[in-house]
């Protein structure tokens, strides 16, 4: 066993996140926010590898030492291409990440080898874990996403959807640019993308739990159309004043976990989650390798050093026992739970599901029957090469709950200290849009993104029917592009042939009005069955000659880069040059740094398109 400590050389403070690996081998792990290290190094391997972002990468022959402490020198050519982003330290609580308020960089360094094209296999044998292992070989499962045509208004009046506060996707796609390739098409999800992002949208006021925002401008893309923004604003509550928190740890620690990227970095990121936890919160850790079972049992959020230890203690190995996991960590929550509190299993893992249940449809109907129990879902993905994409979005949709992607320590701590709220606490489930456009003063429509969170328009008024939750201080946006009827716009939709047995309803009092669109939301309390209904209207002079919000340009931006990287037949005229123009003039306070990564994740793509 070797131990050590790694600082760096500009100022002797400790690097939290360090990649240290046995060279020419998987086995590794990462430094936790002390800077400190623990590895099991085999006999006939004597060389380290430490790696971090902004920082040269060292290699040591560590011979016959028990303990190797490392100093890394910054790495001033790659901070120029990346942003680095100071850890906010500002509440001087003692437990969050007080050691590591030194500055670095949102952005992981591209691995040595790339992978080969994702494909998909599922339920891959115990055998083959070996196999993937080897990086070269990818098993990484998207599910395929039709893009969303225009839509003539006469004959679709109404467009109806869930949201979504997942921001999976944005991680995930700027981990494949971090290895300088282009993401697979159905990996990139375009509201995802956009919704990785906070916006300035007002608090909410009165009752309701959200804000609605609406704004309409000229669309960047196509001139000829309109733009649609749509805001939504959860209520900000204060730490002191959330619910207590009945939290069920769900960690895959199966053989496929054992590269560094995985279980190492589920157990730093959980760590930060624990340094979030007050008294009155309790934890229970279940972990599923060959079988399911539970670590430690339900215990008080003051007792931070038993649950810390108990993560460092795990190690990975076996197969993947995925359902009996998460039919154990739900009976654990149902167990202990807590009325009118915060009741969530949080299931880390790389979705690779090989025993007992694990189809998707099977997984799919477990989650669905557990969610009435009121015992919401987080899903955190990890790794890649074997990465189950698809399978971990279905769970956290049908599980009332949300889905991110941690490529790095910096992206736990997003989810677990800076998000803590959103990503944790729900202060509305099930919330529905539904618009209905005035066929007077619109042609046709296109909402951009959201193409897995479509509803029929019977489906916004039945409150038995599964929608999308918002989290303390969460926002959501969604975007839809307009061709209003006077306009000259070339856009065309998909000719439907006229009705042999229906005639067009006459044209009603309201649509001589200047109303664009009726957007109606429905959502219910967290812990509710019956919906409530919030109702606004978009009128015509909201075209009024004005300059647009940065919330509107930042938006704008991240999708028409969506629609690049998905080379979208809807993308216009879209570039690099004008997606970087409309970020970089939209950056805003920005505080945390995620849009000036955004900008330089664009700039990196069009190197990597040849500037195309």
């Amino acid at each position: 066993m070797v131990t050590g400590k790694v600082t760096s050389t500009a100022d002797g403070k400790p690097l939290p996140g360090v990649s240290v690996q046995v060279k020419g081998t998987q086995t590794g792990t990462v430094t936790d926010k002390q800077g400190k290290y623990k590895l099991s190094v085999p006999e006939n391997r004597k060389v380290l590898v430490f790696s971090f972002i902004g920082y040269k990468t060292k290699e040591v022959n560590i011979g016959t030492r028990t303990e190797v402490n490392v100093k890394l020198e910054t790495d001033a050519r790659a901070l120029e291409e990346v942003v680095v982003v100071g850890m906010e330290t500002k509440h001087k609580k003692p437990q969050l990440l007080k050691e590591e308020a030194q500055s670095y960089s949102m952005v992981m360094p591209a691995p040595a080898v790339k992978f080969a094209p994702p494909v998909v296999i599922r339920d891959v044998e115990v055998a083959d874990i070996e196999v993937l292992h080897d990086r070269n070989f990818n098993t990484e499962a998207y599910d395929a996403i039709h893009e969303n045509s225009f839509l003539d208004v006469k004959k679709n009046p109404l467009s109806t959807f869930s949201i979504d506060v997942d921001n999976a996707s944005y991680s995930n796609v700027r981990r494949f640019l971090n290895m300088g390739q282009r993401p697979p098409k159905d990996a990139v999800r375009i509201e995802e993308l956009v919704n990785y992002f906070t916006y300035e949208y007002p608090q909410p006021e009165g009752k309701d739990p959200f804000s609605v925002t609406t704004e309409l401008a000229p669309c960047p893309w196509n001139k000829g159309n309109q733009l649609l923004h749509i805001g939504l604003q959860g209520k900000n509550i204060p730490m002191e004043n959330l619910p207590a928190s009945n939290l069920v740890f769900l960690l895959d620690v199966s053989g496929s976990m054992d590269t560094p990227e995985k279980l190492p970095l589920v157990k730093a990121g959980f760590k930060l989650l624990v340094e979030q936890l007050r008294p009155q919160d309790k934890v229970a850790l279940v972990v599923y390798a060959g079988a399911a079972g539970q670590v430690l049992p339900p215990t008080s959020g003051s007792e931070k050093a038993k649950i810390m230890e108990a993560i460092e203690n795990l190690e990975a190995g076996g197969s993947t026992a995925g359902g009996e996991g998460i039919k154990l960590a739900y009976k654990i929550a149902q167990q202990h739970f807590i009325k009118e509190g915060n009741n969530r299993v949080i299931l880390a893992t790389d979705g690779d599901f090989n025993v007992g249940v694990s189809s998707d449809a099977e997984m799919e109907r477990l989650i669905e029957e557990k969610r009435e129990s009121g015992v919401f879902l987080t899903v955190l993905g990890f790794g890649m090469g074997n990465y189950k994409d698809s399978k971990m979005e279905k769970l956290a949709d049908k599980g009332n709950g949300n889905y991110a992607y941690v490529d790095n320590l910096l992206e736990a701590k997003k989810v677990f200290v800076n998000e803590f709220g959103g990503t944790l606490f729900t202060t509305a489930k099930d919330v529905k849009l539904q618009l209905e456009f005035n066929p007077a003063n619109v042609k046709a429509y296109r909402l951009i993104g959201y193409e897995n969170r479509a509803l029929r328009s019977e489906d916004f008024n039945n409150d038995k029917k599964d929608a999308g939750d918002l989290g303390s201080g969460h926002t959501v946006t969604a975007l839809y592009e307009l061709v209003l009827a006077k306009s000259n716009s070339t856009t065309k939709t998909d000719p439907v042939d006229d009705l042999k047995y229906q005639t067009a309803p006459a044209t009603t009092a309201a649509a001589k009005t200047d109303e664009i669109v009726t957007l109606k939301l429905r959502y219910k309390q967290p812990d509710g069955d019956k919906s409530s209904l919030l109702q606004t209207v978009v009128r015509h002079h909201a075209l009024i000659d004005r300059r647009p919000s940065e919330n509107f340009n930042f938006a704008a931006a991240v999708a028409s880069f969506g629609m690049l990287l998905r080379d979208s037949e809807h993308k216009g005229n879209a570039t690099y040059a004008s997606v970087l123009e409309l970020a970089e003039g939209a950056r805003g306070k920005d505080k945390e740094g995620y849009r000036i990564e955004f900008i330089n994740m664009v700039k990196s793509m069009s190197l990597l398109s040849s500037g195309k």
